[in-house]
């Protein structure tokens, strides 16, 4: 399906979907993101909501339901501003829904709005220990909450990310063949392998995780941040968290200062080992190799088209950095 066909489809699924909430039909309604899932807002005499038609296939009703679930709990137990869902009509929040004449039913859940930009790039330093310090919150939370019996998300272990089973596809479909520089993916990822196995997932350091903590999923809004688009969230190494903080900034400048700015935030809150410290860069090189799996499983996307061939040069760069330092 080609993306304005997409996005015609998505919306006559979101538009049908309005009145399990009693939102007439031909309210105002328009489209403010289309990545894996559509989002909408839309205007009620209740002021603004966000609509998300889901993507099918990624997760299951239990999975999204277990997504809504530790969003209300993160606002209720610590306070930290996250997408609520709203019940339709039948005090569901899930609703199931096709566009009419169409057999495609989707996952549709309405939210209240919350009100942010996103930071801007002169923002970066100051904003991440404010950042690190929510993330320290989070795992605090994540170590202790008592999840329901139904609680289902992704793992992003190594099978889940880079091993037999990735989530979002092998990094090798992602790869811009031609480039060359794929056997130094291949040893970083050996390397990866071996270290995460010897790292372990002791429940101190592996846990429920958002998993995609980039700036697009970052509002800051009077000085406040506030975390949004928990769709990946799953069990993994607390420290992804980090890792996905810095996705498309791996080669700025000021990398080494932002990562240091999120550490200070974190140990303001909670603690990271010797240990945990020095894997930062096989955190970092992870994440890099699961953006790449996904741009191949999502080539058609305007976001896969703008990383392009340059971020498989950028990525074998990085590679070969992460392979001289841990070497040393």
């Amino acid at each position: 399906m080609l993306h304005q066909e997409k996005e015609s489809h998505l919306l006559e699924v979101a538009r049908a979907a309005l009145p399990r909430w009693g939102i007439p039909p031909a309210a105002p309604i328009r489209m403010i993101s289309l990545s894996e899932n559509g989002i909408f807002l839309v205007g009620t005499d209740r002021g603004n909501k966000a609509l998300r038609v889901h993507r099918t296939g990624y997760h299951t009703m239990d999975g999204v339901r277990s997504e809504l679930a530790w969003m209300q709990a993160l606002q209720a137990d610590m306070g930290l501003e996250t997408p609520q869902a709203i019940p339709g009509l039948d005090d569901e929040y899930i609703q199931l829904v096709a566009a009419p004449d169409s057999d495609d039913v989707r996952m549709v859940v309405l939210f209240e709005f919350i009100p942010g930009d996103e930071p801007k790039p002169e923002d970066l330093i100051a904003a991440y220990p404010q950042l690190g310090a929510i993330s320290a919150r989070m795992h605090q939370h994540a170590r202790q909450w008592q999840r329901p019996s139904w609680f289902e998300r992704h793992i992003w272990d190594y099978e889940g990310s880079l091993g037999a089973r990735p989530n979002w596809g092998h990094w090798r479909a992602g790869f811009a063949a031609g480039k060359g520089g794929i056997e130094i993916l291949e040893r970083a990822d050996a390397a990866m392998k071996q270290r995460l196995d010897a790292f372990g997932k002791d429940p101190s350091r592996f846990g429920l995780v958002h998993s995609d903590l980039r700036l697009a999923n970052l509002l800051v809004d009077n000085g406040r941040t506030k975390v949004i688009d928990f769709d990946d969230s799953g069990f993994g190494w607390f420290l992804y968290d980090l890792a996905s903080s810095v996705t498309f900034l791996e080669t700025h400048p000021d990398v080494d200062d932002i990562v240091a700015a999120w550490i200070d935030g974190y140990l303001s809150v909670g603690s990271l080992s010797a240990e945990e410290l020095a894997a930062i860069p096989t955190f970092m090189m992870l994440r890099r190799l699961i953006i790449m799996g996904w741009a191949g499983s999502h080539a058609d996307t305007e976001l896969a088209k703008w990383m392009g061939d340059q971020y498989t040069v950028d990525t074998v760069t990085l590679a070969e950095k992460y392979l001289s330092r841990i070497t040393r």
